[in-house]
């Protein structure tokens, strides 16, 4: 009986929830990197799924259904997005050129890197659409003749570790604009780096939304032919 309920839709979901949100109260009092709230979530629900012999399967039945709100909280990014798009509008060459020259760099470094590491071809085409959003680099994976399911990883694990050190490191190289670090989140750690910029104020989650949409349009459209280029191509 208690087996059958920690595989139910209802648990999955209300563990997932509880489990975020303290975690997420405890970032907040204490704000220290490591304990980011998706990280620590992610660490504790594979805690719990191998000591409890509950499958990833049995359990996403209940996780669906949080990953479907995924869609609206990326629409609800357009808001700020509105807000800011007169001054977006000014400075769009700018813009568009900045996320160019990111798309491309963070394409073509991934894959050189991974080459040097001696990476297969399928893992080198798994990788090269690490930082968008992870429905479209699923897509673009499986359009490479990469593995979809581990470009899923790769994203989360790329989103995570923007969001955990993204805002120190751009302070680091002294990056203040809010614009720019939106920008720069939004491009190497599409949602999860948009979220964490979102903190920072209005401004910062405008800039991280329209990164994030502009990065996974110009990685669809140029991904096949840099790894064309390449020579990694089908």
């Amino acid at each position: 009986m208690m087996h059958d309920f920690l595989r139910s839709e209802v648990f999955s979901i209300t563990l997932t929830l509880l489990l975020y949100l303290s975690f997420k109260t405890l970032h907040g009092r204490f704000s220290y990197f490591f304990l980011n709230p998706i990280l620590l979530t992610t660490i504790a629900l594979i805690a719990f799924l191998l000591g409890t012999g509950v499958t990833y399967e049995e359990y996403n039945r209940g996780g669906s259904y949080i990953g479907f709100m995924l869609q609206p909280a990326v629409v609800a990014l357009g808001l700020p997005l509105y807000f800011q798009l007169q001054t977006i509008k000014k400075n769009g060459y700018g813009i568009i050129l900045t996320m160019l020259a990111g798309s491309i760099t963070g394409i073509v470094s991934v894959i050189v890197l991974a080459k040097v590491f001696g990476a297969s071809r399928e893992i080198i085409l798994s990788l090269a659409p690490k930082s968008v959003t992870t429905p479209i680099a699923m897509d673009i994976a499986d359009t490479l003749g990469g593995i979809p399911p581990l470009t899923a990883g790769i994203v989360l694990t790329v989103g995570i570790l923007g969001a955990i050190m993204g805002i120190s490191f751009l302070k680091l190289i002294r990056v203040k604009k809010p614009a720019a670090i939106g920008l720069a989140m939004g491009a190497a750690s599409h949602g999860l780096g948009t979220a964490r910029a979102a903190e920072l104020g209005e401004v910062h989650s405008a800039y991280g939304g329209l990164a994030l949409a502009l990065n996974g349009i110009l990685t669809a459209l140029f991904s096949p032919w840099i790894v064309k280029l390449l020579g990694y191509a089908q």
